[in-house]
């Protein structure tokens, strides 16, 4: 017999999310649960080369050595009745897989804007569509999205986005910018510097011919920050947690004193010398990363919180890395 009772919850990191790896969601009767496809052949066998499914996969996989090892491929239950899904239901079901770019093969306004919706809501991946009609671009560039992307295309059933992710998604973060991306098997768009600048001012990206090559225009998402930004910043919160949350799941303990909050310290500039060797965190003239941290020490810590066990005060900062995306340069002819 007993009055009191102890439960222990020790929680522990998932496995390393997958920042390059793609979530296609689609829809067939009676759904299919998450699975990953490491080539077409894989994904041939449960969706017929007709499937939506199947060309969105194709896309990806067509971009050759820089598409990722893997996809992943979910879709809701289309049948009509008791346990039709919504693809936002059918979303909700793999947001805790390992995967980080989502693409949908519907392109429907309101499947985009509900999917977009749940993006948002989650904070923690991005969302790809396509689009053929301004006025869809209106809807969106209204929402004010900052983990969705849009590329503007007059060939939806080419999957445009797809192959953009494909293209661009599996290189390390902070090692690429999306702008100037070449899409094998992607038709570029014949426009007027005017309805270029249309596009770009209603939040979206399109592919067009630039000095003889076929490429992606802006890289941004629909409010107007940069795709690698939202990956770069994603990637180092996930990161820092992750490295800390393993400190402490494999230390007998680490105690509240100097060399205790200096592991935790070091722990997080060690995440952030790796983000500076990917290209995320910018350098000096003497090429050091321009990145710091500081932690209070144990006097300075709030009484309360020692007694809590709760470290509170530590910060860090860096600078962003970034990339050229447009240049003006001056010369000057003499005589």
């Amino acid at each position: 017999m007993k009055d009191v009772s102890v439960v222990i919850d020790l929680q522990r990191p998932s496995g390393r999310l997958g920042f390059g790896k793609v979530l296609i969601l689609g829809e067939k009767a009676g759904g299919s649960t998450y699975k990953e496809y490491a080539d077409l052949s894989g994904v041939q066998a449960d969706f017929a080369d007709t499937t939506q499914e199947y060309k969105a996969a194709s896309a990806i996989f067509a971009q050759g050595d820089l598409a990722p090892a893997s996809i992943a491929i979910a879709c809701r239950n289309s049948t009509e009745g008791e346990n039709e899904e919504t693809f936002v239901e059918r979303l909700e079901q793999d947001l805790g897989k390992e995967w980080y770019f989502l693409i949908c093969t519907s392109a429907a306004n309101t499947d985009v804007l509900a999917i977009a919706d749940a993006v948002e809501s989650d904070g923690s991946r991005q969302f790809f569509t396509r689009s053929s009609t301004k006025a869809d671009l209106t809807a969106l560039k209204a929402k004010k999205y900052t983990r969705t992307a849009v590329l503007y295309h007059s060939d939806l059933a080419s999957y445009p986005e797809a192959a953009w992710v494909g293209a661009a998604g599996s290189a390390p973060v902070g090692s690429v910018t999306w702008k100037f991306k070449q899409l094998n098997g992607i038709a570029p768009l014949e426009l007027s510097a005017t309805e270029l600048l249309e596009i770009h001012d209603l939040g979206a990206n399109t592919y067009v011919t630039k000095a003889g090559d076929n490429v992606t225009t802006e890289g941004k998402v629909v409010g107007d920050e940069y795709i690698d930004i939202v990956h770069a910043k994603d990637y180092m919160k996930y990161s820092i947690e992750y490295s800390v949350q393993k400190l402490l799941n494999g230390s007998p303990k680490i105690p509240y004193t100097a060399a205790g909050i200096a592991q935790i310290e070091s722990t997080v500039r060690t995440v952030l010398q790796r983000a500076h060797n990917q290209g995320i965190i910018a350098s000096d003239s003497d090429g050091i990363g321009l990145y710091g941290t500081t932690f209070k020490s144990r006097d300075e810590v709030d009484p309360a919180d020692r007694a809590a066990r709760t470290y509170n005060d530590g910060s860090f900062y860096f600078e962003l890395a970034g990339a050229v995306h447009t240049a003006r340069i001056h010369g000057v002819i003499r005589y």
